[in-house]
């Protein structure tokens, strides 16, 4: 009996997804408090969803150009313009297959095999999972409590090598909640001009910051050095929709059509006049989710502040980085399995972002104040260690 090929060697370096192992153990398990995944805990609103069913029953559902159809392209120019700050060209904005894809997209287009990438750590998993697919080595740069989660610049700008070739911000953060100053954000820009390196910047919660103004990294470029990913899915609460976009650099739309010919063709239509509706209809759906993250966010920290537990005061998305070292031993992976087979509750592992992570957990705010209250209440205090 003969055996398969083997796969590319490369493809066995993907570190698999810790957050998967959480979700995946507590979908076996019977009445589990689910603070382990980002996905909105509301409905995606009205109008998107008529106009996703409309689309249909027209039949519009053919291919569309690998850019997108003009009136959504035409929408997202003038949303950058107006809400980021960013003057875009037409040909500059591609729609994606969610961010995840926009990511993707960028990275393989400025990363060849034994290329380093810069990634925050902790970070979304993906950052590092793609640079392993495309055969990149990613070395991580850390974002400690010390520094109030942004990078330390220089030690940021001492492990560039002579290989390293783009860096990737997040910026507000997933999983920490830390929305960077355009202080941070400009000298990221200054030491990659100093460089000559790429910047990817997702900004994937760029609607969901609290006391303070998301900025753009690409309305402070002037070198033409950054990609800007975007999405639908957690402004509108259209996490299985799958459409986000990418803002290239100038001069590029060549090189975008062949990739996303490549990659994708393009995004279902039926999709892209849902991300039509979302983006040019009415928003107050989208202040509503952002009032209900934030009174979430205001019963967590009172729940852990009774209980002594050590968090960082997110300023975006709708997570909380909280400390759970006093408890975890050294290995809060494991502690967090453990956690989900006694009390019931499942919390994302730190260690799943990154080394840094290690003796912290991540939990998602976008829940009812009754699962807040039994998941977080479940928590060991450090008197209880």
């Amino acid at each position: 009996m003969t055996s398969m090929p083997s796969l590319a060697p490369r493809i066995d370096t993907v570190p698999p997804s810790g957050i998967r192992r959480v979700f995946e153990q507590a979908a076996l398990l019977d009445d589990v408090t689910l603070l382990v995944i980002g996905e909105p805990d509301v409905p995606v609103a009205k109008h998107i969803g008529d106009a996703a069913r409309r689309a249909w029953t027209e039949d519009r559902t053919g291919y569309t150009p690998n850019g997108g159809i003009p009136p959504l392209r035409e929408a997202i120019r003038e949303k950058l313009r107006r809400e980021n700050r960013i003057e875009a060209d037409l040909d500059q904005v591609w729609v994606t297959v969610g961010a995840t894809q926009a990511l993707f997209q960028a990275m393989t287009l400025v990363l060849s095999p034994g290329d380093e990438v810069l990634v925050p750590d902790p970070g979304y998993t993906t950052f590092t999972m793609n640079a392993h697919i495309i055969g990149a080595d990613p070395v991580p740069y850390r974002l400690a409590p010390e520094h109030g989660f942004e990078p330390d610049l220089d030690e940021l700008e001492a492990s560039i090598t002579e290989r390293t070739r783009a860096i990737i911000v997040n910026s507000p953060s997933n999983p920490l909640g830390s929305v960077f100053t355009e202080e941070t954000l400009r000298g990221l820009l200054a030491l990659a001009k100093r460089h000559d390196l790429w910047v990817i910047s997702d900004e994937v919660y760029e609607y969901f910051t609290h006391g303070t103004r998301h900025v753009s990294l690409a309305s402070l470029d002037e070198d033409d050095r950054v990609f800007s990913a975007f999405s639908l899915s957690k402004t509108y609460a259209m996490t299985g929709v799958r459409v986000g976009y990418l803002v290239t650099p100038k001069g590029l739309a060549a090189t975008m059509r062949t990739v996303q010919e490549a990659m994708i063709s393009c995004v279902a239509e039926p999709d892209q006049y849902a991300a039509l509706a979302a983006i040019v209809g009415d928003h107050s759906a989208v202040q509503e989710a952002r009032e209900h993250y934030r009174a979430n966010l205001e019963l967590a920290t009172g729940i852990l502040d009774a209980a002594g537990i050590r968090y960082n005061d997110p300023r975006g998305a709708f997570y909380l980085w909280i400390d759970v070292s006093h408890a975890s031993g050294g290995d809060v992976a494991a502690w967090a399995l453990a956690f989900l087979q006694r009390e019931r509750v499942a919390v994302a592992p730190g260690s799943a972002f990154g080394r840094t992570g290690e003796g912290w957990i991540r939990v998602c705010l976008a829940a009812t104040e009754d699962d807040l209250r039994r998941g977080l209440g479940a928590l060991p205090s450090p008197t209880d260690a």
